[in-house]
């Protein structure tokens, strides 16, 4: 029904060999990176590099699903800039990464990162809308190109001030209405909203193309107050059979015990 994934930068320095190892022995079947984690940028890694990347992973039994925190750690680039340079630099910036997630056997790029999408004081919603979509219209044809999704997560206020909801994303989702766009939700971005988790991923849940699970706490699921139980039924209700992947922002205890927990915390919220 579900495949259960997780973030890579959970494992720091570990090399990438024995986190596909790990991973995998804790029984996932796809493992997401940040692009951050192979290189300052995504074009430093050689189609050579992205390939034995992919390989490793294969070869542990595991499927590289895509990328997550596309432009984090990045300079010069900015999906709702007034600067149109700097918007052309961000799209072909994600073109890119289009490509690498291809090359690396993955589907999806998660797009986050807060602070290379937030808004100035005298900028509106609209005008954040429109700039946004402006940028993400020149990425179509690398999406296209790879046939990889892009999906829109939005992100709570205290990280961000521009799409903080599901529905402020639809607006944008709306404007470019391409196959390639699609919703990513995620728990504790959900959590920030006015609603209940459960009816969000009732009217959302159809819609999206992938699925963050972590805690409001930071940590991983099932290390905090959230019970996944009605979550993952709402997700099957709604028609959504794609990955579950595990990313948390508080390491603590340490990388072992939350891949593990969290793992085994979420096969035990299965729907029977």
């Amino acid at each position: 029904m579900f495949r259960f994934a997780i973030c890579n930068e959970l494992f720091g320095d570990w090399p990438h060999e024995r986190v596909c190892e790990f991973v995998r022995g804790c029984g996932y079947d796809g493992l997401e990176l940040a692009p951050f984690t192979l290189a300052p940028r995504i074009e430093d890694v050689t189609l050579a590099e992205r390939l034995r990347l992919r390989r490793t992973a294969e070869q542990a039994g595991l499927h590289i699903i895509g990328l997550h925190w596309l432009l984090a750690k990045t300079t010069g680039l900015h999906l709702t800039a007034r600067d149109a340079a700097t918007r052309q630099r961000t799209a072909s910036y994600l073109k890119e990464l289009a490509r690498g997630c291809r090359d690396l056997g993955g589907e999806v790029l998660v797009l986050g990162s807060p602070q290379q999408r937030s808004l100035p004081p005298d900028m509106t919603m609209a005008e954040g809308v429109d700039l946004a979509a402006a940028t993400l219209a020149a990425v179509l044809p690398g999406l296209e190109e790879t046939g990889v999704d892009l999906c829109l997560e939005p992100l709570g206020p205290e990280e961000t001030n521009f799409i903080n909801t599901l529905e402020q994303a639809q607006v944008l989702l709306d404007r470019l209405r391409h196959p390639r766009v699609h919703l990513h939700l995620d728990v504790k971005a959900m959590s920030t909203e006015a609603e209940p988790i459960v009816n969000l991923i009732e009217r959302h849940g159809g819609a999206a193309r992938h699925f963050h699970a972590n805690d409001p706490n930071r940590r991983g699921p099932g290390m905090g107050d959230v019970d996944f139980r009605p979550l993952f039924a709402a997700l099957r209700g709604a028609g959504y059979r794609r990955w579950i992947s595990v990313e948390v922002f508080d390491y603590s205890p340490d990388p072992e015990t939350i891949a593990a927990e969290s793992i085994r915390y979420m096969k035990a919220c299965l729907p029977g």
